[in-house]
């Protein structure tokens, strides 16, 4: 098991050592660029910072993940139904999703306040486009003529939806999911550092303003671990759900 960790993570191992040769070799002040042990050394020493701040931004990128996912599926559905509101919800969404996302969070924060409820709002607002276009799709991708046959044998919308379109929406709709999960840590840790008063994101620019650099550097190192952590799980769901879906 080691071995085969180490075989696959070997990369990273050479990219640290590189950099804490580099660190040593150029002589640079830890307020500059932090040494990869002094990192460490700070990961061990204070785990209870790192992790109460990680489960915050845990909380919001998971719920919003959900509502996200939710909320995108249910307006793809609403676009598959009609097409009246395939024609208005589209173009929104795309318009919507086209917005930076660091200029909504002002005007977000104005409505919400500063704390948790806008740093939900941000990752609800990055999720939600994927789930909403890879459903979209997915709900027309039906096998060959399968939308005939239940045509033909006069199915009703309501059954149509639940046992064809929707069956045949879930490997895409997989797919949205792995690519929303990783972002929405990001969009969690973004809405934070601008405006946060907890989580990884909030951690990394207090400590970075006060040049605490291998705190604000250790705030990176979890933040990245978890993003991969998520993008894993759902990169891993996705492939059982695809073997089940053959």
């Amino acid at each position: 098991m080691a071995r085969k960790l180490l075989g696959q993570s070997w990369g990273i191992v050479l990219l640290v050592a590189a950099w804490q040769i580099w660190v040593i070799a150029m002589d640079f002040n830890q307020i500059v660029m932090p040494r990869p042990m002094g990192v460490l050394k700070d990961l061990v020493a204070q785990p209870g910072i790192y992790g109460q701040n990680a489960l915050y931004t845990v909380g919001a990128a998971l719920a919003g993940l959900a509502l996200g996912m939710a909320l995108g599926t249910s307006l793809a559905v609403l676009a598959w139904l009609s097409t009246l509101l395939e024609g208005l919800l589209t173009p929104l969404t795309v318009l919507f999703s086209s917005v930076p996302v660091v200029t909504l969070i002002p005007i977000i924060a104005r409505l919400l306040g500063y704390d948790f409820g806008t740093v939900l709002a941000i990752v609800v607002i990055i999720c939600f486009f994927p789930a909403f276009v890879f459903t979209a799709s997915g709900l027309r991708a039906l096998p060959p003529g399968s939308g005939d046959l239940f045509r033909v044998l006069g199915a009703r919308t309501a059954s149509t939806l639940l046992r064809l379109a929707l069956p045949a929406a879930v490997p895409n709709w997989m797919l949205a999911l792995r690519i929303a999960a990783a972002n929405a840590v990001l969009a969690a840790m973004v809405a934070e550092y601008l405006m946060g008063t907890a989580g990884l994101g909030y951690l990394f620019g207090e400590t970075k303003a006060d040049f605490n650099m291998e705190r604000a550097f250790g705030a990176t190192v979890v933040a990245t671990v978890v993003s991969l952590v998520f993008f894993l799980a759902a990169m891993e769901a996705e492939r059982r759900v695809k073997e089940h879906w053959r």
